[in-house]
């Protein structure tokens, strides 16, 4: 790579949508970075994971890794880190006994599987684990984790559900976006008007799952027409065409604190309000989120409108034009492409990998 296409991609970094001048990492991982997947193990339950719904990044990154050639080694011994190819989704739909409320089957699944890797290979036990990984959208992926004390304590948890009241550790665990691939394709959901062709002020649309919900609701449904808040959508209004008509996309917590509605405000270029206490947003070492997203916690939800009105048109068009900025690192591609939700899943891996050091005594 030449000196001038280097400093070109230093500049795209310099925007303000980042943290920091990180490229020189990501551009090392495109290098360096390897990763072993462990091929112990059968589907549905190991090597597959859902494509289609609000937990389709479990099975879409399973698939791409597998499938890479680039990051994907077939040799531990050159791997920076091991992965450990189980969904948890798939766990819920073929382990898990249905309204049992008995986590058991789920346990003792991933105890096995993480035993027989450690009899089989050095690594788990070489490391205890810190130098392992597994991906989970699922809202029991934390609990997983659980399962073994040194998975929960020392390995690198990819999780959608980042909340840090219930143990997520930033400088140790990544924190990835919930994205609801209803076609398993982002096509036909990318894409906003300009600023000035957003007549309403905020909008949302969901149930009423969780405790952070039925308070937004109780405050702005059918209250305000710049603050267009509904349970249920009136017959033959488009989500997707409301998302494209607001300045800003509310996105509430549910049950968990990842929301895919985050995700959908981006692909449609909607400036994401995030509603929730103690969520690490995803890739938030390096996207500056304050820059393109407006961070509300709960007890501020009465004054939503004065918030949002506060926010000069100057201030917002700024923040929009941010939004089309990072939109590539929360999209879905088949095979993956530079800087697309699969990269920088792994360049969050490979940063907290770069945090401490195996020491090999055999």
């Amino acid at each position: 790579m030449t000196l001038t296409s280097i400093t070109l991609l230093h500049l795209h970094f310099l925007f303000r949508p980042y943290k920091h001048l990180n490229n020189l990492s990501y551009l090392e991982m495109e290098k360096q970075f390897k990763v072993f997947v462990y091929e112990e193990g059968e589907p549905p339950v190991f090597h597959n994971g859902p494509c289609k719904s609000i937990y389709s990044m479990e099975g879409n990154f399973i698939h791409a890794i597998e499938m890479n050639d680039q990051f994907r080694t077939r040799d531990p011994e050159e791997a920076h880190v091991f992965f450990l190819p189980f969904s948890v989704a798939m766990l819920v739909q073929f382990v898990y006994v249905r309204d049992s409320h008995d986590f058991g089957p789920i346990k003792k699944t991933v105890t096995d599987y993480v035993n027989v890797i450690g009899g089989r290979y050095p690594y788990w036990n070489r490391s205890l684990g810190a130098d392992h990984f597994y991906l989970a959208c699922h809202d029991w992926g934390p609990e997983t984790s659980r399962s073994i004390p040194n998975l929960n304590k020392n390995s690198i948890r990819v999780l959608c559900n980042a909340n840090t009241s219930e143990g997520f550790k930033p400088s140790k665990d990544v924190s990835f976006p919930e994205i609801n691939l209803q076609t398993g394709s982002i096509n036909g959901f990318i894409g906003g008007p300009s600023a000035s062709r957003r007549p309403l002020l905020a909008f949302f649309a969901g149930g009423l799952h969780g405790p952070i919900r039925p308070v937004l609701l109780e405050h702005w449904e059918n209250k305000d027409e710049d603050i267009q808040v509904h349970k249920y959508l009136p017959k033959g209004v488009s989500y997707y065409e409301m998302l494209r008509k607001s300045k800003f996309c509310l996105c509430p917590s549910g049950y968990e604190v990842a929301s895919p509605r985050v995700v959908e405000a981006i692909y449609t270029g909607c400036v994401p309000v995030l509603i929730s206490d103690h969520y690490v947003p995803p890739f938030n070492d390096v996207l500056n989120w304050k820059s393109f997203s407006v961070e509300v916690s709960v007890k501020d939800i009465p004054r939503l409108k004065e918030i949002l009105l506060s926010i000069s048109p100057r201030q917002y068009i700024r923040m929009q034009r941010r939004v089309g900025q990072v939109r590539r690192h929360f999209e879905v591609h088949s095979p993956p492409k530079r800087y697309d939700v699969f990269h920088m899943i792994l360049h969050s891996v490979w940063l907290r990998r770069l945090n401490f050091r195996v020491h090999d005594d055999q």
